[in-house]
C-alpha cells in the first residue's frame, strides 16, 4: 500500500497485517465494547475481548516480541511505532491495553534473571503497569526521585522482610488492565527498615490471594479498555522480585514513563489520522447546496489544517520512538510526543465533528467516539500539563534546550 513505500518489503507485508486486524477485528469489537452498558461486561467469559488478545498474540507483532527479533533496533522501533499507529487507528483503548500488557514482560528483561524471564516473558500473559494512586496522581512523576517533598505520603508500600517483600497498599482505580492482569509491573514506596528510601519496580503476579480488585471504571471514553483498583493486602514477593531497585528507580521511571510516552505518541498520532480520514470521507459523500461539501473552501481548509496536523504528529511520534531506540530513553522528546499527538487527536476529532455538523453527534457515527476516546488520552499515563512541567523541569536542571 501507497502509506508502506517507505518501508522494507518484509515490514510492509507486516503493517498490511496489522491493518486489516486494526479495520477487521479492533474496530468493530471496540465500537461493540464501547456500546455495553457495564463495564463489567467488557471483561466477562466470551466477550469479544478475549478474542482481540488471542488474535493479536497470534500476529507476534507486539512490542516485546519486535524487540527480541533479529532487526535493528532503529529499523525495529519505527516498525513498532507503526503498528502502535494502526492499532490507535482501529480502536484506542484495545490499543491501550494490548500495548500495556507488554510492560511486564519488559521488566522481566531488565532483570537480566533467567528466571524471571521464564516465568513472566510470555506472549500469553496479560499485563498491567500499576503506579498512579489513590493520592497521587501526575504527581508521581514529578517527586520519584524527590519523594521527601512531595505533599502526603505513597498509598502502596513495599518493606523487606526476611527474603522477601510485603507489599500493602493500594493503586487506583487508572490501572490499564487492572481488573484482569496476571502481573503487574509494579511502582511503588521501598522501605528496606530504616524507612521509606524511594521508588522501585516490582514484578508483582496477581493471582496471589492477598490480592483483590475493584470494579472495572465506568469511564467517558475508551471504554474498551479495562481500568481499575488493585489492592494489596501482605502480599509477599521473593527478593529478586524488585526489578528496579531505588538507587537506579530514576533510570527505570524514565525507561517505563518514556515507553509509555512514547508509545502514546504514536497510538494517538493513528486516532488522530481516522478522525481526519472519517471527516474526509464524509465530506465526500455529504451533499448540501448542491453538490458534495468537500467542494465549499471552508470544509477544504478545515480538512487541510486536519492533514496538516496529523502528519506533524505522526513525524514527532515516529522521531521520539527511534530516537529511544537509538540513544536510549529520552523523557522530553517522549513527552513532547505524547502531548503534541492526544492534543493533535482529541483537536481533530473536534473538528471532524465540525464538518459532520449535528450527525456526528449521534451514537450511529463513529466520530463522537473518537472524539471521547482522544479526551481520555490527554489524562492518562500522565496528564499533559503534569507531563510538561516534568519535561521542562529537566531540560531547566541540564540546562539543555533539547531544540
Amino acid at each position: 500500500m501507497e502509506q508502506f513505500a517507505d518501508m522494507p518489503a518484509e515490514d510492509r507485508t507486516v503493517l498490511e497485517t496489522v491493518e486489516r486486524f486494526a479495520l477487521e477485528v479492533l474496530r468493530p469489537a471496540g465500537r461493540a465494547l464501547d456500546a455495553l452498558a457495564d463495564p463489567a461486561q467488557v471483561i466477562e467469559p466470551g466477550s469479544v475481548l478475549w478474542s482481540v488478545f488471542d488474535t493479536f498474540e497470534g500476529l507476534g507483532v507486539d512490542a516485546a516480541e519486535l524487540t527480541a527479533s533479529d532487526l535493528p533496533p532503529e529499523r525495529s522501533a519505527l516498525l513498532q511505532a507503526r503498528i502502535n499507529e494502526l492499532l490507535g487507528w482501529g480502536d484506542a483503548g484495545l490499543a491501550v491495553s494490548l500495548e500495556v500488557s507488554t510492560f511486564p514482560r519488559f521488566l522481566s528483561r531488565i532483570s537480566g534473571n533467567p528466571a524471571l524471564m521464564d516465568r513472566y516473558d510470555r506472549p500469553e500473559t496479560v499485563g498491567c503497569w500499576a503506579i498512579t494512586e489513590p493520592d497521587h496522581g501526575s504527581d508521581i512523576l514529578l517527586y520519584s526521585d524527590r519523594l521527601d517533598e512531595m505533599p502526603g505520603r505513597p498509598n502502596c508500600v513495599a518493606h523487606l522482610d526476611g527474603d522477601g517483600w510485603v507489599i500493602r497498599g493500594q493503586k487506583a482505580a487508572w490501572v490499564s488492565n487492572g481488573t484482569i492482569a496476571s502481573v503487574a509491573a509494579l511502582f511503588c514506596l521501598v522501605d528496606r527498615g530504616e524507612g521509606p528510601v524511594g521508588m522501585g519496580g516490582f514484578l508483582v503476579p496477581l493471582d496471589d490471594p492477598a490480592v483483590s480488585r475493584g470494579k472495572p471504571l465506568d469511564k467517558l471514553g475508551q471504554r474498551s479498555l479495562n481500568q481499575g483498583e488493585i489492592f494489596f493486602d501482605e502480599v509477599r514477593v521473593p527478593f529478586d522480585h524488585l526489578v528496579v531497585p531505588p538507587e537506579l528507580s530514576v533510570f527505570g521511571g524514565d525507561f517505563a514513563l518514556s515507553t509509555a510516552n512514547a508509545t502514546m505518541g504514536s497510538t494517538f498520532s493513528g486516532v488522530a489520522r481516522a478522525a481526519y480520514e472519517l471527516a474526509f470521507d464524509y465530506a465526500q459523500d455529504r451533499v448540501q447546496g448542491g453538490g458534495p461539501i468537500i467542494r465549499h473552501k471552508n470544509v477544504q481548509s478545515d480538512l487541510f489544517s486536519m492533514f496538516r496536523r496529523v502528519q506533524a504528529a505522526q513525524a514527532l511520534s515516529r522521531h521520539a520512538v527511534v530516537r529511544n531506540a537509538a540513544a536510549g530513553p529520552s523523557i522530553e522528546l517522549s513527552i513532547a510526543s505524547k502531548v503534541t499527538a492526544t492534543r493533535t487527536a482529541f483537536d481533530v476529532a473536534s473538528d471532524a465533528l465540525g464538518v459532520f455538523g449535528g450527525i456526528g453527534l449521534s451514537r450511529d457515527h463513529p466520530i463522537e467516539k473518537l472524539l471521547r476516546d482522544a479526551r481520555a488520552s490527554m489524562i492518562e499515563d500522565g496528564s499533559n500539563d503534569v507531563l510538561g512541567l516534568l519535561a521542562m523541569q529537566r531540560m531547566a536542571s541540564k540546562g539543555e534546550a533539547h531544540v
